[in-house]
């Protein structure tokens, strides 16, 4: 039986428009074997896990758990664990880590103003201060939620890791089983799928330097999918690579169709036309998925760059 990447690959169905949404991350690093539902299946208190789920709701971050590369024995709690917040709003991204021994002291965060890209409820609460090491690397590596992210996820970060890479963690979810090996790169926010570690090489040289590799990119978690599609679009238009140079301003419509406008930090502004549509044949979105579906799938239909005059009427 075919997986759900292998089908996806199959049907070179596209990439852009598929990140997750999260404006602003925060990685709680848990050790040891995680369930699908991570949070409270996992060595993380439930209770804790299911208080994380409520303070994030509706607030704009999205919580997970990280682990480092290699094997994963059934281990007890540990002494300390490494925290990081990252914001990914351009003009506004950072990545702030921390190192806490009581885990329920993340209860003290103010989720709203952490949402909002306000870094200080992170260092007040917890101690944190700016991540001076590389980008981090989130390789999506649970086997509980999809195969897919075991077999073909965790060898990835495991050669990331072997190779000297900095900054290489594995993480609960990233969406989009079907597209492993995923990750996500931050302070910046960009998610990659069907990834290889010599492409994942060139994406970190480049958020080294604050460039972004669009070669295999989802989008920037910052925006919602219509968004991340019309962003990247404009990358290739304008030939861009520059992390924070552009920005979704304004997107007008409902599905099935989005007129989305990206402007650019040197005042130029394109308007552009993104479609939702199904990706055919119907099969499972997931290895564990029993119902057949058409993944949503975003599609650029036009790019017009907008006169002054035009960008300033909105």
């Amino acid at each position: 039986m075919s997986t759900c990447s292998t089908v996806s690959r199959d049907l070179a169905e596209p990439l852009a428009g598929t990140a997750p949404a999260a404006r602003t991350w925060l990685l709680v690093e848990q050790p040891g074997p995680w369930g699908a539902k991570a949070l409270t299946s996992s060595h993380l208190d439930p209770a804790l896990g299911r208080a994380l789920e409520t303070a994030a709701k509706g607030t704009g971050v999205r919580v997970a758990l990280i682990r480092r590369p290699g094997r994963h024995a059934d281990c007890g709690a540990p002494t300390r664990r490494r925290v990081y917040a990252a914001h990914t709003a351009p003009g506004n991204v950072w990545l702030h880590g921390a190192t806490i021994t009581d885990p329920r002291r993340l209860l003290e965060l103010d989720f709203p103003a952490l949402g909002r890209g306000d870094r200080r409820t992170f260092d007040t609460a917890l101690g944190g201060g700016p991540h001076t090491g590389d980008p981090l690397v989130l390789v999506c590596t649970n086997g509980k939620r999809d195969r897919c992210c075991a077999l073909l996820g965790r060898p990835l970060a495991s050669e990331l890791a072997a190779s000297g890479a900095e900054g290489v963690w594995e993480v609960t979810h990233l969406g989009g089983h079907r597209f492993s090996p995923t990750l996500l790169v931050l302070p910046y926010g960009y998610a990659y799928g069907r990834v290889e570690a010599h492409t994942v090489k060139d994406i970190l040289r480049g958020a080294r330097e604050g460039r972004i590799l669009a070669e295999g990119c989802r989008g920037n978690s910052a925006w919602e999918r219509p968004g991340q599609a019309a962003e990247l679009a404009v990358r290739t238009e304008a030939d861009e690579d520059a992390a924070e140079a552009l920005s979704v301003v304004r997107t007008d419509g409902t599905a099935p169709r989005w007129e989305v406008t990206v402007a650019h930090t040197d005042g130029r502004h394109w308007r552009v036309a993104v479609t939702q549509g199904g990706s055919l044949p119907p099969r499972p979105e997931s290895c564990g998925a029993s119902v057949l579906g058409s993944p949503a799938r975003m599609e650029v239909t036009a790019v017009r760059e907008l006169t002054v005059t035009a960008a300033l009427a909105g």
